[in-house]
């Protein structure tokens, strides 16, 4: 994208043009009457950090296979989350299907115990989704016939099914909003290949320094750059008592053995998915398992240069620091859990190890039929309060002086329309009613039915 004439200071500049930042772009563009906007991203094109296809498993979260999304947050990720497709279908069919993949998917208990478990979910679940069905052994088999195949007998299955899924390249789904911002509000510049090194307050607003010298002011700043978003917090002043923990995914392929997406049941103390098996949208023929979850103190999945970041983020030199990281991850669930996944990157033996976690949804699975899945794999950086000693599950908003830090790991891709219409409405706040926020045709073009008249508090947050 070309670099428009500047329009210095600008009302509103965004960092960051992953899923969340190119849809609140969307959002100003399309549903306010504010003009003046930026959009900074230091790639040379959209979603290219946890956006990227490669560095997430593509799902368009809504809660019905998230075994550990209480019902609660079920009620309120679900039409969040379904924005996403309601824009899609907005669009042309050659558009839509650029980004947004139809496919079936299921969550899996193994033993009586986690059928218990997926009894009661099933109960809970079947109001707010219709479709959902509840198959025993006979009916996993039907729909996906490796689940069953060679397991043994005696050990009590069940699984919540639905036909109707989505798959998302988020990647192409951030490119798609930005397009169409910058169709429906003529008057954005878009600044790509410009990496904020430094944001310093000044009178009007805030200066964006960046690393190749060139400056923006603006007066209002939200930045979507996940972790990079609590660091630039810091340089102003906020977040100070937040540190964060650092944890890579890695992903294995074999040949295409499932039709769909299967996830198992979750643990309620792991704010990282179970290994689940997923058709990748870039590679057909194949499914994608993982992720497995190891500590990795950097800011980007593979960017070596970023673990610099990570280290000024962290707040490593304080002792607080480390106690609540010492009582946080020696959890005995987390400390097994954390250790198991370190092992999994050892040669030979670690996918041996890893092949365990498979075999639990595609029993007849081999460690000679998986392979690495070179260069997949993103950082989920868990928040954590240094002050409280506790891990921070789910999305963080840090609110300052006309300015917004969002810092969004799973769902935060899949909500990222619903936490555009939030920022969209404080923003407005920031403006003090000079601006108008048309946030009912946007609840009518992007909300299911029964739920357009919902009041949706700013004050509200999803925990992953």
């Amino acid at each position: 994208m070309s670099i428009l004439q500047t329009k210095q200071p600008y009302d509103v500049t965004i960092i960051g043009a992953g899923a969340s930042g190119a849809a609140l772009l969307y959002t100003l563009a399309t549903y306010t009457n504010i003009e003046n906007i930026a959009l900074v991203e230091k790639y040379s094109k959209p979603g290219q950090v946890n956006s990227k296809a490669t560095n997430n498993s593509q799902t368009l979260h809504v809660g019905d296979i998230e075994t550990n999304y209480s019902l609660e947050k079920v009620k309120d990720v679900h039409p969040a989350s379904m924005m996403v497709a309601h824009y899609a279908h907005m669009l042309p069919e050659s558009e839509r299907n650029m980004f947004l993949f139809p496919t079936t998917k299921m969550v899996l208990a193994v033993g009586a115990h986690e059928v218990a478990i997926l009894e009661k979910r099933y109960a809970d679940l079947k109001p707010l989704f219709p479709d959902l069905q509840k198959l025993d052994r006979a009916g996993i088999a039907s729909v996906e016939p490796a689940v069953v195949e060679g397991r043994d007998a005696s050990v009590p299955l069940l699984a919540l099914y639905t036909t109707t899924g989505y798959a998302v390249d988020f990647e192409k789904l951030a490119m798609s909003l930005i397009n169409n911002a910058v169709k429906n509000n003529t008057n954005i510049d878009t600044f790509f290949e410009h990496n904020v090194v430094k944001i310093v307050k000044n009178k009007t607003g805030y200066k964006l320094i960046m690393k190749d010298g060139t400056d923006i002011e603006t007066k209002i700043l939200v930045v979507d750059a996940d972790s990079y978003s609590l660091l630039l917090a810091q340089q102003l002043g906020y977040g100070k008592e937040f540190s964060l923990i650092p944890i890579a995914g890695s992903f294995y392929f074999s040949k295409q053995v499932l039709n769909g997406k299967v996830y198992t049941v979750q643990e309620p103390k792991l704010p990282f998915a179970a290994v689940h098996g997923d058709p990748d949208v870039n590679v057909p023929g194949q499914t994608r398992w993982g992720p497995t979850a190891r500590f990795h103190p950097v800011l980007e999945a593979r960017n070596f240069s970023t673990m610099k970041d990570f280290f000024k983020s962290s707040g490593l030199a304080r002792g607080k620091t480390w106690l609540s990281f010492f009582i946080i991850l020696l959890d005995p669930i987390r400390f097994k859990y954390l250790l198991e996944n370190m092992l999994y990157e050892l040669p030979y033996i670690g996918t041996r190890m890893f092949i365990k976690n498979v075999r639990k949804i595609v029993p007849t699975i081999t460690a000679h039929d998986v392979t690495m899945a070179k260069g997949y794999g993103g950082m989920r950086l868990q928040r954590v309060n240094t002050n409280t000693k506790e891990m921070l599950l789910g999305e963080g908003k840090i609110i300052g002086d006309n300015a917004i830090f969002n810092m969004t790991p799973s769902p935060g891709a899949s909500v990222c329309l619903f936490n555009a219409m939030r920022d969209a409405e404080t923003i407005v706040g920031f403006m003090g009613g000079l601006t108008h926020f048309d946030s009912i045709n946007m609840r009518k073009d992007l909300y299911m039915k029964e739920v357009i008249s919902t009041d949706i508090s700013i004050q509200h947050s999803y925990v992953s």
